[in-house]
């Protein structure tokens, strides 16, 4: 779904907020991944984060949240602490722009200005739509790496995620609250870094800027059908940071 299809959805919903149990953010904070080029480190930040969301709220305890987030992942071989990485130097960064549902869980009893509880820990899980487009620079110039077919073969530029993760919500003022959370995505593809499988014969590849971004290994040594990814089968990304929202609430609604 394209950035402005989301946003006329989004209005819709703020112009038929009949049930006062609809509830409006707006998120901030950093993106990070892991997969070919980071295999050890769950937590690494390499890009920003931002997105809005539109809420749902059953009860104090459920809730149902559609939300847009455009987010931006990097890696590079040159900064990692294996000799073996390094000598591969691969680099990309990869926009991606994910439209999730997912519902959420509070710990405590939750309802902005209602409740007894100023805030809760609270989890929540869903499914996504992942648009991404790898891309490296070589030589001044960025490349779209799907389109050179540095593997020898092409693959989507979407895909569907898994989202999980947990957060702690606060109730600032009124019907205002902050929310802190830290969601990993699973996806289902290995090619939000470009890089999953195997070297491929140069002779196929379709210019030779799709060969000079296949290996960019010094002298260019590595042999076709030798490894280049670390064949796992899926990366992961993340999204943590901050958000904050405004719960529309009425006494028919909840006394």
């Amino acid at each position: 779904m394209s950035k402005s299809l989301l946003f006329i959805v989004l209005l819709f919903i703020s112009f038929n907020l009949r049930a006062q149990t609809w509830e409006l953010g707006g998120f901030l904070g950093g993106a990070g991944y892991m997969g070919d080029l980071n295999q050890n480190n769950p937590l690494k930040v390499s890009g920003f984060a931002g997105g809005a969301f539109v809420k749902r709220n059953f009860d104090g305890y459920f809730s149902a949240k559609l939300g847009y987030t455009y987010g931006v992942i990097s890696g590079a071989d040159s900064t990692s602490k294996s000799q073996q990485a390094r000598n591969r130097n691969l680099s990309f960064t990869t926009p991606l722009s994910e439209l999730s549902l997912t519902g959420e869980f509070n710990f405590m009893e939750y309802i902005p200005s209602v409740s007894k509880s100023l805030y809760t820990p609270y989890i929540f899980a869903g499914i996504a739509y992942t648009g991404y487009t790898p891309k490296a620079k070589y030589q001044g110039q960025t490349y779209d790496l799907r389109e050179l077919q540095t593997e020898g073969n092409t693959y989507p530029n979407s895909t569907i995620a898994i989202p999980f993760g947990l957060g702690i919500k606060y109730n600032i003022a009124g019907c205002l609250s902050l929310a802190a959370d830290l969601g990993y995505r699973t996806a289902l593809t290995d090619r939000l870094d470009d890089v999953s499988g195997l070297y491929p014969d140069r002779s196929k590849l379709p210019s030779a800027i799709s060969v000079a971004l296949s290996d960019r290994s010094a002298g260019q040594t590595a042999v076709a059908g030798t490894q280049r990814g670390d064949l796992r089968p899926r990366d992961t990304y993340l999204f943590v940071g901050f958000s904050l929202s405004y719960t529309f609430i009425s006494q028919k609604c909840y006394y």
